[in-house]
């Protein structure tokens, strides 16, 4: 499976203008190689030219991963003394023609620039000084595009440990415990219920005015009687991760939040119907965004209604009203409406979705209308 990935980057990049890419650890590389890296002080990079045996620069301590990569993997192993790493770096660009002594003609390579670090971006711009150092998150995020059947069945996993881990979660819910408490228990349970330990974010929870900020970190603010609880969370298997939100009634609420909450679990609804191949990623959100702006809350609706979801919480594609890009099955993403009342309180109804050849599938299935906790 790996090798067909390398493959399909090896095309990429003859499409794509570029000669090579740069990769240090994250989910691209673990995609092409199956192996996992730390992001430390020692620098690991995974070089791929085109149509040569890829390189990766690596500590020594680091070795026995390339052993089990599924193919052939030119190693240039360094040790402890930072004086040596440039000359592995160099070594490698030069061994891949990534550096022409010349100067005259320089070779592209790719990065992807929301996950290389200035490190590992002067090692390779000092291992190869003649090359240009260009953006290839647009290539490399298609490359995850589409996902097989195996990657929908990790995720279908995933988002089967979140459910049961806020199914666990739920009974322990109370008037006066912090939100930090229930952050921590919903933790416990995504654990207990067999999360890998690596979460694809920390979760929120957020009551009361706090829910009202969409990214908000639990704070040790108590949830009180007529709190709405907004709890966005996920859990990863097998490097494939979930992205859940709900949202609960802290006792009796206003009957304003309660109708914002139906708004936004129809909005969620129309989104999740919108999605279907050969339609754009716009769609999904302009059929969410229509309900919210119908009610006359469209103002309080403030992101866009999803995102692409796989070995990372947020990937191509994205839900925009001005996002073009055609739904293709396969493509996996996030719908996630909400509305928020500054000072207030706020409601957010998120699932996890795959398009499939007919139209598309909600991977998650917990009830979405509002539930009384506390």
């Amino acid at each position: 499976m790996t090798t067909t990935r390398l493959e399909k980057l090896n095309a990429s990049l003859r499409t794509s203008g570029l000669d090579a890419v740069a990769l240090n650890p994250g989910p691209t590389l673990t995609y092409l190689t199956g192996a996992q890296f730390h992001l430390m002080e020692r620098p690991v990079v995974l070089l791929v030219a085109q149509g040569q045996e890829p390189a990766i620069i690596l500590p020594e301590l680091e070795m026995l991963k390339v052993e089990q990569m599924p193919y052939p993997v030119q190693p240039f192993p360094y040790g402890e003394n930072p004086s040596e790493w440039e000359t592995a770096f160099r070594s490698a660009a030069q061994t891949l023609g990534l550096d022409t002594l010349t100067g005259t003609s320089g070779k592209r390579i790719g990065v992807e620039t929301e996950r290389i670090r200035l490190l590992e971006y002067n090692y390779v711009k000092r291992g190869a000084p003649s090359a240009e150092i260009s953006d290839a998150s647009e290539t490399l995020g298609l490359l995850r595009l589409h996902k097989d059947q195996a990657e929908i069945e990790n995720m279908r996993a995933a988002v089967k440990v979140a459910e049961a881990a806020l199914e666990a979660t739920i009974p322990q819910i109370k008037i006066g415990m912090t939100e930090k408490e229930l952050a921590a228990e919903l933790v416990v349970q995504l654990l207990r219920n067999g999360s890998e330990p690596a979460l694809p974010f920390t979760p929120i929870v957020s009551g009361g005015p706090n829910s009202a900020n969409p990214h908000a970190s639990p704070t040790e603010r108590k949830l009180q009687a007529g709190d709405l609880l907004v709890i966005d969370y996920g859990a990863t298997v097998d490097g494939y991760v979930s992205d859940i939100t709900r949202t609960f009634a802290v006792g009796q609420v206003e009957a304003e939040y309660e109708k914002i909450h139906k708004i936004v679990q129809a909005a969620n609804a129309a989104g999740r119907a919108a999605g279907k191949p050969g339609s754009p990623c716009a769609n999904v959100d302009i059929a969410a965004r229509e309900v919210i702006d119908k009610s006359g809350y469209g103002e309080y609706f403030t992101h866009r209604t999803g995102h692409g979801i796989g070995m990372e919480g947020h990937e191509h594609p994205y839900m925009r009203g001005d996002n073009m890009q055609l739904l293709e099955p396969g493509m996996a993403y996030t719908v996630e409406p909400g509305i928020y009342l500054p000072g207030r309180n706020g409601v957010r109804v998120e699932d996890n979705m795959v398009v499939t050849e007919t139209g598309s599938e909600s991977l998650s299935t917990l009830p979405r209308e509002i539930r009384v906790v506390g």
